[in-house]
This record gives C-alpha cells, structure tokens and sequence, in this order.
C-alpha cells in the first residue's frame, strides 16, 4: 500500500515481509592512515580523516570483486539458514561495481551459487541508498504465490574506482558485499518505506567517463582529473544530505506511527562522521541509537547500513529490535524504512 507522496518522497506500508537472516563480508586487506602517510604525508592524511571520521578502512585484493565478497556471504547464509537452493524465487543485485557491462552480475551469481532456473535474477545500479532501495523493492516482490523467497546481495568495492591521489575518495572509501535472506511471512509487522530520487545531482558525485556516454558539460571541477575515476564533490554532498536527510527521518516516523523513543536503532548510511554527527543532531535523535562505524571501515557505498547491522546490533540475533535505516547520496537518491523484527537467525560478519 502507498499514501500521499511526502516532501521526502514516495511512502510505502507493506504486508508480509519477513528478515531470516544478514550476513556481510569484508575483504581481509585492511589499510591503516598510517600506510598512507608516505603517500599524502601524515598531517594531510590527519586532516581529512579528522573530518571524515576514518581511521582504516577494507580493501579488496587485486581480482576480488564485489561479486566474489556477496557469493561468500550468500553462501554462509544460505548454510547457516539451510535453505535449499531451489528454495530461492528471486536474486537481486545491488552495486555500482558489477563483474561486467554484460551479462549481469546477478546472471553470473545465479549460476555460482547454483540457484533453480526458475529464480528471477537481475541487478540494480545504485549505490548509497542501495540497501533500503532493495528492501523496498524486494517487498514489494514477495507475493507469496511466485515469489516466497528473495536473496537481496548488496555492495560495492568502491576502491577500485578512485583515483589514488585524490586524498578526498583514497582516504574515504572501503569494500564490502552483503546478503540478506528475505521472505513472505503473513504474521510480519508492516514494513515502512520512503524513497525519493532528485536527478539533478547527476554530476556531484559521478564517473564522468565510464560507460557510453562521456560527460561533456564545461564543468571546471573535473579538469586535470583522470574522467573515469570517481568524482565527488563533498560540499554539494554535505548540502543535499543536510537538506534531506532529517525531513526523511521525520516522515518515516510519521509514516509507522512511531515515536523516537520506540525505535531501538538509527542506521545511517556511514558517508561521513563529521556529517552524521550534524543529522543525528537536527533530526533530534540519541547518538547512543545512532551507531557510526565508519572509524574501522570508511565509507562501504551500498553495503554500509548491513555491515551497520551486522557489526552493531549482534543482539539482533536474540531480541526482538524496531530499525529505520537511511540511504542516501549518488543520483542523487534516497530510501528510507523502518521495520519491527523479531530474532534474526543469522547475522553475522565474516572475513573473505
């Protein structure tokens, strides 16, 4: 069921959606501000991270892709969950950094993963607001006819897209991948969602030259830089976030009916410290309800707000818990939801 849009966008009530389980899965590289001293010397690599909140960050070894960390951690889940593989009616793939243009990435982890060929699979290009996105959407699938069962894998190895002298991404980003275990239960809690998109932040935060179209507006901002690296232009960032974010706290809490204080965790997309501080603030919440994690694992993209869950709220596995999480950032885009879970079965962080 959806209502009357909302300045923050499109709001979704949504029967029969059940969370089994969340596994995230990091690479084992793990880069320290101190490596990078000798590259960006030690009082610049203290500037930015002071500002951005991160200490270390994960890197994905040469050859690892965001692929191979979702597979391993589908396949942890789907063990440790023990459900059969042809017990899965749809994959969906969220990331902006497939294993190719062609086929899709969903395609090829279909096959590794050894899913029935009568599974839905197909990706979905989007990044910082990617995990609520996929929620949403995945809702919206289970029927509980066709669909009964999603598997929702998550993330980005956003690494292998910055350009490692630009101290304003090399410094900021990290790698993870995710999967979720989703399915029609009639006995769920309504879910709640909101997602909104504004297109004309295209060129904030972009990889000008990077697949079929070659950005050629007169943008001063990109000369001298490498136009398939990752752009981004932190004070536009900061801006829209400021602006956008605590309305869409409001609105999804108006939308569940909840009050701050019934709400047992605020997961925020882990953009940047210094910025999160500032939303959690305006949007009136308790920081001990609004957990960063961001000092050990930089910015993950799409995988941010599951390593969030998976890293955070271990007791998730035992209590019941109410969670609103917020995606926001590249497009530009958002999606907020907030969902009463009871015990998780599995949820768990491992290593790749």
């Amino acid at each position: 069921m959806s209502g009357t849009r909302t300045a923050s966008g499109a709001p979704f009530t949504i029967a029969n959606l059940a969370v089994r389980g969340l596994v995230c899965a990091l690479p084992q590289t793990e880069v320290s501000n101190d490596s990078l001293h000798a590259q960006f010397g030690a009082d610049a690599v203290a500037d930015v991270c002071r500002m951005i909140g991160v200490e270390s960050r994960r890197r994905a070894a040469p050859g690892q892709t965001t692929a191979d960390l979702c597979q391993s951690a589908a396949e942890t889940l789907l063990t440790d969950l023990g459900w059969q593989r042809d017990s899965v009616d749809a994959l969906i793939f969220i990331s902006q950094t497939p294993d190719y243009t062609l086929p899709a990435t969903a395609c090829a982890l279909h096959g590794r993963l050894q899913l029935d060929p009568a599974c839905a699979a197909f990706d979905i290009n989007l990044g910082c607001s990617g995990y609520a996105y996929g929620l949403w959407l995945a809702a919206k699938m289970l029927d509980g006819v066709a669909i009964r069962r999603v598997l929702l894998l998550v993330g980005d190895t956003i690494s292998k897209t910055v350009d490692p002298t630009d101290r304003a991404t090399a410094l900021l980003f990290g790698d993870a991948g995710s999967a979720t275990a989703l399915e029609f239960d009639r006995q769920a809690a309504p879910a709640h969602f909101i997602v909104g998109t504004d297109g004309r932040g295209e060129r904030h935060l972009m990889m000008a030259d990077s697949a079929y179209r070659s950005y050629a507006g007169n943008d001063t901002r990109l000369a001298g830089r490498d136009p398939a690296a990752l752009f981004m232009d932190g004070g536009e960032i900061f801006n829209f976030t400021l602006s956008h974010v605590p309305p869409l706290v409001n609105d999804l809490l108006t939308l569940s009916g909840k009050e701050r204080e019934a709400v047992d965790a605020f997961l925020f997309h882990q953009a940047n410290a210094f910025m999160l501080k500032h939303i959690i603030k305006k949007a009136k919440l308790p920081a001990e309800k609004a957990p960063l994690n961001m000092a050990r694992f930089g910015n993950t993209s799409s995988a941010s707000i599951p390593l969030l869950i998976a890293e955070q709220l271990p007791q998730l596995a035992t209590q019941s818990m109410t969670i609103a999480m917020f995606g926001f950032g590249v497009g530009y885009s958002w999606a907020g939801a907030l969902l009463e879970l009871p015990p998780v079965a599995v949820n768990r962080l491992i290593e790749v």
